[in-house]
């Protein structure tokens, strides 16, 4: 189910990141009483009132014609034409300006439900200042502080009463899998060989996937949906030659799937944009299976997939438990083992342990790797459950949270590794005080 998309716009210097920092409950972007500190596309996921969204925080729009201020304008651009959600800032202290009637006029022809906000409204006087930001023509505005909290509560019920039937998508029974990577590594070409046959575009242009496209299919009696990563939907040189404007797309994906195929480019390596998307996967808890495509092109000896997956596993050290296959869309190589894994990946993701088998291997491990010390104090663990799938998630009772070290997590998530096989997947585990 894909996540709705919330984009903050407005003029520099309007309290936007302090707005992205209070509704995610995090200090995430940088706030300064500076016009045009935030210049990159910042996202973040949020949640209200059991609704979850991704959020995101945007440059400040001006009229200036230099370089930073052109790609200030193309980030929030972008922004807005992916949000299903646009909430535009004012600053009350400052009134309604010029450069706010131009935001509203590009925002109005995006024909997208728009919430105008208000910020910097932190006393009773100035909440009464709002009312010239009316002739904007974007409805009531809602008065906000984001310094204080005030009026919070009234933007995020906004926010969610316009996300519709987006909020109430339900899953389908297929196993769906997003192609994400960097542009031009061959994920449209992918697609294809996999499908096999022509669904998507396929071009040696960078950016030439500019929608995503989701195409259900049947393989060995297992409904499968792929969905191709898209590129940046504009045109313009600005779009075009930056890579990380394309992060925004695969995250969309990533949230879409169960299961992501990393798709690196044997010809030119890793690159960090490569680590950068592939974080995302991981920190959203979905499998990952790495794919090295265009493994035709490079010159190879009998020790050259091994160095490559010796430099994946040092480059991806948090991605260590995901597969790697070696293909070529071009000729098909291996490509049939990419849905093998996908299926091997999602029942790995959705397997669920006994109780009483996991606390027969939680007796074993401490026998071998006794509970540390810390500060005189011994961790004692006294019982591990399983609590959700997708990723498999467990939790073990303790007498003290804080005595679970990263390092003995770590030993513990290495032991259901061993045990269970759970390729492909990453592992929570949560420690709770036993009452």
């Amino acid at each position: 189910m894909s996540l709705p998309i919330v984009a903050l716009v407005g003029r520099p210097n309007v309290g936007k990141s302090t707005i992205f920092n209070r509704i995610i409950n995090s200090r995430v972007a940088i706030v300064e009483d500076k016009a045009g500190v935030t210049r990159d596309r910042i996202y973040a996921r949020a949640e209200w009132m059991g609704h979850e969204f991704i959020l995101i925080d945007t440059g400040g729009i001006t009229l200036d014609s230099g370089e930073i201020e052109e790609q200030i304008k193309a980030q929030a651009e972008i922004a807005i034409d992916e949000a299903d959600v646009i909430v535009m800032l004012g600053d009350v202290t400052q009134h309604m300006t010029n450069m706010d009637e131009t935001i509203a006029k590009m925002l109005y022809r995006t024909k997208k439900p728009i919430i105008l906000a208000v910020n910097k409204a932190d006393n009773p006087e100035q909440r009464t200042d709002i009312y010239d930001f009316y002739s904007l023509g974007l409805g009531d505005p809602i008065p906000v502080s984001g310094s204080h909290g005030t009026g919070m509560g009234d933007l995020l019920d906004a926010i969610v009463g316009e996300f519709g039937d987006k909020a109430n998508q339900h899953e389908d029974d297929s196993i769906r899998f997003s192609v994400i990577g960097r542009p031009n590594v061959g994920k449209s070409s992918l697609v294809n060989a996999i499908l096999g046959e022509q669904r998507v575009i396929v071009s040696n242009i960078e950016g030439t996937t500019r929608d995503a496209i989701d195409t259900t299919f049947t393989n060995d009696g297992q409904k499968y949906t792929i969905v191709d990563t898209a590129g940046i939907r504009r045109r313009g040189k600005v779009y075009e030659k930056t890579e990380k404007y394309s992060v925004l797309r695969a995250i969309s994906a990533i949230e879409e799937s169960d299961i992501t195929l990393l798709v690196l480019d044997a010809s030119t390596g890793i690159r960090e944009q490569d680590k950068h998307v592939a974080g995302y996967a991981h920190d959203a808890g979905r499998g990952v299976i790495i794919v090295v495509n265009k493994w035709d092109l490079p010159k190879k000896d009998s020790t050259s997939m091994k160095d490559f997956e010796n430099t994946i596993r040092q480059e991806f050290q948090y991605l260590d438990y995901a597969p790697i296959v070696f293909v070529s869309a071009k000729t098909g190589q291996r490509v049939p083992d990419i849905l093998k894994l996908v299926k091997e990946v999602h029942g790995n993701q959705t397997r669920r342990i006994k109780s009483s088998v996991l606390n027969d291997l939680l007796l074993e491990a401490t026998r071998i790797t006794p509970t540390p010390l810390v500060n005189g104090k011994r961790l004692r663990i006294y019982y591990m459950t399983q609590v959700a799938v997708t990723p498999p998630t467990f939790v073990v009772f303790v007498n003290d949270p804080e005595l679970l070290h990263f390092s003995y997590q770590r030993f513990l998530i290495n032991q259901l590794r061993q045990n269970f096989d759970f390729v492909g997947t990453p592992i929570k585990i949560l420690a709770r005080k036993r009452k």
